[in-house]
């Protein structure tokens, strides 16, 4: 249960950073951010995992920014087509 606490809490976190670093407004909901957050870190841990910096000393700088990246990126891909969801209603 807790697991599946801070998973929606680090998917929220990272998804409000990913729609500050994009430009202009993002028109999803704030449920549909914390999710693609999620999802984000997900793939990062993922990809972090097969190529090998999931588990470093000290920080892991590599899988966090990993993890942002595909934030930004999903974030980037929903927020167009969920905008224009909205419109055809």
């Amino acid at each position: 249960m807790f697991q599946i606490i801070w998973i929606l809490i680090i998917g929220l976190v990272l998804g409000l950073l990913a729609r500050l670093i994009l430009r202009g407004p993002q028109a999803i909901p704030l449920w549909l951010t914390m999710l693609l957050g999620a999802a984000g870190a997900l793939l990062g841990n993922a990809v972090a995992g097969w190529i090998g910096v999931r588990h470093t000393s000290g920080i892991d700088w590599i899988r966090h920014i990993l993890q942002l990246a595909f934030a930004v990126g999903l974030i980037a891909l929903v927020s167009p087509a969920w905008s224009r969801r909205k419109v055809n209603r």
